[in-house]
Order: C-alpha cells, then sequence, then structure tokens
C-alpha cells in the first residue's frame, strides 16, 4: 500500500499498556521494552510481558524523551524547565538549565543524532508553557549541545515542540504548535541552522495544530494533532494527508477563536478532546519490524497502537 493511501478507522486502533500518568513521550528499545514520560516519577518501563513499573524521583510534567547508545534517557522536563540525564534505575542529573545566563523556559523535547549530539526544544521561555498557547509568542527555541556546549541555534518560534533529522541528516524539523505548521532548518557542518522553511502545508487548517513527528524509513513525516486528536502524514514531495481525526468541531471552533484573542483558557482547551482519541503526542515505532505505532498523550492513561505499512526510520540507540 503507497503511504498516500493509508488511513485508518477509529474502531482500527487498539488502546494497550493501561494504568499510565500523562504518557507523553516514548522510547522503544530493540529488546521490546518501551518507555514512557510519566509524572509520578520520571519514566514508566512497560516489559515486553506487559509489566509496568514507574521509574525514577524526579517527578513533575515529565516530555519529550530521548535514548543514547549506552541506554542512558534523556528528558526534557517542561514544567521543571530542565533537561535531566536518567540511567535505567532512576539516577539522574541535570545535564541542562540555563543558557546564556538565563533559565531555559519550557523544555519540550530532546533528540539525539548520529553524532550523539542533542538537540533540545523550548516551547517558550515563558512557565508554566500553557502561557504561550493561550496567548501565543514566538519565543520558542532550539538549542544544540555538542563538543562546543549548549548553544541556541534556531529562535523566534511558536511554541517549538518535538525537533526531529531526515535519514541523511540534511534538515532539522520542527514542530511549531501555535504557528499551525512544521518548520525544517538546514543543518550545516558545524551544527548552525540555516533559513527555516516551511515543511508540507503552512497551515493545517481549524485546530490543526502539531504536536509529535517522526520520520519512517522512506522519508515520511508522521504528524500527530493535539487538538484534532488526530494523525496525519507528510511525504517528501510535501504533500500531505490525514490518517485518522477524532474532532470536536465545536468545542475546536471555541479554542480556536480564544486562541485569535490570546485568551484560551485551560477548560477551553481541555474540552477539545474527542470521545476515542484525547490529546495525542509523541509518536514512535517499535517491535522487530519498527511498524508497530505507539502514541502518546497528555491525557489517556493507556497508549494507542496500530501497524504501520512502513517501518519507522532507526533512532539513534538502535543503530
Amino acid at each position: 500500500m503507497s503511504i498516500k493511501q493509508f488511513t485508518l478507522d477509529l474502531s482500527e486502533l487498539q488502546f494497550v499498556f493501561h494504568d499510565l500518568s500523562r504518557p507523553e513521550s516514548i522510547i522503544a528499545e530493540k529488546n521490546g521494552v518501551l518507555w514512557t514520560s510519566d509524572n509520578r516519577g520520571g519514566v514508566t518501563r512497560i516489559d515486553p510481558d506487559g509489566s509496568i513499573q514507574t521509574i525514577g524521583k524526579i517527578g513533575g510534567d515529565t516530555n519529550g524523551l530521548a535514548m543514547d547508545r549506552e541506554g542512558n534517557l534523556y528528558i526534557a522536563h517542561i514544567e521543571h524547565g530542565k533537561v535531566y540525564k536518567m540511567d535505567k534505575e532512576g539516577h539522574h542529573d541535570i545535564i541542562l538549565e540555563e543558557i546564556e545566563g538565563q533559565p531555559l523556559g519550557a523544555v519540550n523535547f530532546v533528540f539525539i543524532d548520529s553524532q550523539d549530539r542533542l538537540w533540545i526544544s523550548v516551547s517558550t521561555r515563558s512557565i508554566p508553557w500553557f502561557i504561550a498557547a493561550a496567548a501565543p509568542r514566538p519565543d520558542g527555541y532550539i538549542i544544540l549541545i555538542d563538543e562546543k556546549g549548549p548553544r541556541i541555534v534556531a529562535d523566534g518560534i511558536y511554541f517549538t515542540n518535538e525537533v526531529r533529522m531526515d535519514a541523511e541528516e540534511q534538515f532539522l524539523y520542527a514542530s511549531e504548535t501555535m504557528g499551525n505548521r512544521v518548520l525544517r532548518y538546514p543543518v550545516k557542518k558545524d551544527g548552525s541552522l540555516g533559513e527555516a522553511e516551511v515543511f508540507g502545508p503552512s497551515d493545517f487548517g481549524l485546530g490543526g495544530y502539531p504536536d509529535g513527528i517522526t520520520f519512517d524509513a522512506e522519508g515520511n513525516l508522521w504528524v500527530t494533532h493535539i487538538i484534532r486528536n488526530g494523525l496525519g502524514v507528510i511525504t517528501p514531495d510535501g504533500d500531505y494527508h490525514v490518517v485518522f481525526e477524532d474532532p470536536n468541531l465545536p468545542a475546536i471552533e471555541q479554542a480556536v477563536q480564544l486562541i485569535e484573542q490570546n485568551a484560551l483558557t485551560p477548560e477551553a482547551m481541555f474540552a477539545c478532546v474527542g470521545p476515542t482519541i484525547q490529546f495525542p503526542t509523541s509518536l514512535t515505532f517499535a517491535g522487530p519490524d519498527l511498524k508497530t505505532v505507539y502514541i502518546g498523550s497528555l491525557a489517556m492513561p493507556h497508549l494507542v497502537s496500530f501497524r504501520s505499512p512502513v517501518a519507522g526510520l532507526p533512532l539513534r540507540h538502535w543503530q
């Protein structure tokens, strides 16, 4: 099946691994172990036999996860405004909490490339992060940590969400949630970034705010839409189509009106949950063939799962 024809009915989705708590991001290992962010301690470990264990003593709203080739987890903490490094037993260290003498702000995601460089997205310099959703402002940015240390490589973004690289690592892609689009930046040899350009639609439409982005092995970029409770795919040629959606349109229309007035409330945002899917966030490919997809959430106490016709692009810890 061509990816451009791939769609799913909501009845085809599976809901797995229950009793989770804010499983915003997911990491899959080759051995079948899954890790999700968890606001009760740090992360949750899900073993292939289905057993679940919460690990760590960080607490609060842990967000995006990455794993290095030694198996250490890197945790973007959107509430604390810090980046943590945690081993699989739960011991952690803070690796970054300020830059240029200032607090980081609402740290959203961490991505590790093939050179073991860390790319960190900061949604907004304001904490709590909801301030920048209620009244959007271009104060999101991207940090690179390499042998030169941490530095800001992109700025002026309307709520930076997940960041990823294509297989050749020629571009860094950023989900600009409140800009309602995906950006990409040419990556130079020294790690600096060129000028941003829009990848795919310039606007995903009413309430289409993108959250998680993930590449598959054929170069397609999968995009979750947190308010429309959906998932779509951008092909390498920039074509976009919806895989599934569960929109609560009256609530979305009300939320968008409030955002345009810089007056969104938490109550109006959370009213946008769908009857089947609620606030999908990060997406990961898993399983021996990397065709089992898991999607996390801000609101669901479980993961959403389905089978993809295309394998995922292996992340650093798979290589």
